[in-house]
């Protein structure tokens, strides 16, 4: 007769400190981050800086109010590398291209504090397609089918941008893993940038691109935009947070961009309130 003995090791579970880490232990301690630029903005020019897509409204407006009061206003938009030491030194407003983008963006800059931002406008993902649309794609059902080429942005960790998630968000808005699977069969590109993203649909010859009605609306001559119905569709918001040592006309600019003036012409590249 053979006996098996089972060991039964019991283990005592010792309950470890929890390891904080939250926005306020981060602040200031990014790589772009210089605790040797002094923040000094008042210098008469009301300065904004941000990532591509709101810019060419951002500066519509600018435009009107600048004639209107002859104070300058400079619009500083792109990727936040090229940016950042400037805005460190001089900004005297920041904006971003969605809730997470301008958290992110905060990490960086101390001088602005994060209970201060204030979303101002608001729009929704598109389909951005060939001008033409030569593949005849008329929502989000087209982009399942076989050969179709789609081009995504992508923050993927390492790049703060408001595309970041976009795509799933959208194909996974009806709770059906089969869709996600299916869309992401055809991705043939993830750009870390909107501006990238533009680049790559015309250089991977692509035939849909998920983004925001900016860029379809300012690049006509190449895009088409196709809307998302309203089951799929998302919403990102533009806001903005301006520094206590702005310009005081800094929040006059922020005052008139909310303005119905300004409303006309933030609506012509899609921007809603």
């Amino acid at each position: 007769m053979i006996r098996l003995t089972m060991l039964i090791a019991t283990t005592t579970l010792v309950a470890l400190p929890a390891a904080a880490d939250v926005f306020s232990d981060r602040v200031g301690k990014t790589d772009l981050a210089d605790p040797s630029i002094t923040h000094a903005p008042e210098d008469g020019i009301v300065k904004l800086y941000g990532a591509g897509g709101p810019h060419t409204a951002f500066q519509k407006v600018a435009d009107v109010w600048q004639e209107e009061t002859g104070t300058e206003v400079e619009i500083v938009a792109g990727p936040e590398a090229d940016w950042s030491a400037d805005a460190q030194a001089d900004a005297d407003i920041l904006w971003g291209t969605a809730e997470q983008s301008m958290t992110a963006f905060l990490l960086t800059y101390p001088a602005f504090d994060h209970a201060d931002v204030e979303p101002i406008y608001i729009r929704p993902a598109v389909i951005a397609v060939k001008a033409g649309n030569p593949k005849g794609i008329e929502g989000f059902e087209d982009l399942l089918g076989e050969d179709i080429s789609i081009v995504v942005t992508e923050g993927a960790g390492v790049y703060n941008t408001s595309g970041t998630g976009t795509w799933e968000d959208v194909a996974g808005r009806l709770g059906r893993l089969d869709d996600i699977a299916a869309f992401r069969e055809n991705i043939v590109a993830y750009a870390l940038g909107s501006g990238a993203s533009f680049q790559q649909f015309q250089d991977q010859d692509a035939d849909a691109w998920i983004t925001w009605p900016n860029w379809p609306l300012t690049h006509q001559d190449v895009l088409e935009m196709v809307e998302l119905d309203d089951a799929r569709k998302i919403w990102r918001d533009v806001n903005v947070v301006i520094s206590p040592n702005a310009d005081p006309a800094a929040q006059d600019f922020l005052d008139f961009l909310v303005t119905d003036e300004a409303q006309e012409l933030m609506a012509t590249e899609g921007w809603q309130r």
